[in-house]
């Protein structure tokens, strides 16, 4: 890759629709280069890109001071300064979106400062060595899906009641009671109030506990109550809980589909 470079890329989505994304690199700028295609990307709302030999001190809600180091720091459109070292998932400092990013030359050396008014914070950068920069402008509107919670599985439950057990109805979800919110509470076949407690993952003692306490609430009704922890898998000494209280399992994956079609509400079953 030559020491300057612009590029205007071309990518092809789906139904031939064409993306068109700008991307410039420069390796080993001067001093007075970095300063402009910083000045530059930020003024373009840009997602910037920088390898570097730097300082770093935060001053706000605390201080602290990281000493000479070589580092990646982003900074993104929206305001973002993100400082990663080479090691570890999260960045050694960062700031938050619409963090106000300066540039300037200070005796040779470029600092750039991310500075917040609410609440007072700066994050300053020392630059010692640029080893590469790199800004692109390109699009992105699309927002994570997710799939696998427990809203997953309560939706699942509520489109299909008969995964619990045949004749199993649900007549409300997050259902208020003393010690919390119960995720789905209906009747099975012969009219019994059916509690279930929703887990996403493995489910321990704790969640036999919850449960406990849901049905607690109803106690008056006891022996017109029943209590069913849902959940893919469960420890063994869940198990020796549930028996012992006379409470009972069903086994049963999340969804993993991340196509989610329109909600089903409780009106689906009036």
């Amino acid at each position: 890759m030559n020491s300057i470079d612009c590029y205007k890329i071309s990518i092809k989505r789906n139904f031939g629709n064409v993306f068109n994304m700008i991307l410039k690199i420069r390796k080993n700028p001067s001093t007075k280069e970095s300063l402009e295609l910083i000045n530059e990307a930020i003024s373009k709302r840009a997602f910037l890109n920088l390898i570097v030999c730097c300082k770093v001190e935060y001053e706000g809600r605390a201080i602290s001071r990281l000493g000479l180091g070589e580092r990646i720091v982003l900074i993104k459109g929206d305001g973002s300064f993100i400082i990663h070292q080479d090691r570890n998932l999260e960045p050694i400092n960062w700031q938050p979106p619409k963090t106000k990013i300066n540039v300037e030359e200070v005796n040779g050396r470029l600092i750039i400062q991310g500075i917040r008014r609410n609440p007072k914070e700066i994050l300053e950068l020392e630059i010692v060595n640029l080893h590469l920069i790199s800004y692109y402008l390109g699009k992105d509107t699309k927002e994570l899906e997710l799939a696998g919670y427990e809203e997953d599985m309560r939706e699942m439950i509520l489109k299909n009641p008969d995964l619990i057990e045949k004749g199993f109805r649900p007549t409300s979800k997050e259902y208020s009671t003393s010690t919390g919110f119960i995720d789905i509470i209906g009747k099975d076949k012969d009219g019994k109030i059916t509690i279930l407690e929703l887990k996403s993952r493995k489910a321990g003692v704790n969640a036999v506990k919850q449960l406990n306490r849901y049905l607690e609430d109803f106690s008056d009704h006891k022996n017109f109550v029943r209590g069913i922890l849902v959940s893919p898998s469960l420890t063994d000494d869940a198990l020796e809980l549930l028996k012992e209280k006379k409470m009972e399992y069903v086994k049963l994956e999340p969804p993993q589909e991340l196509e989610r079609k329109n909600s089903i509400t409780l009106d689906f079953f009036q």
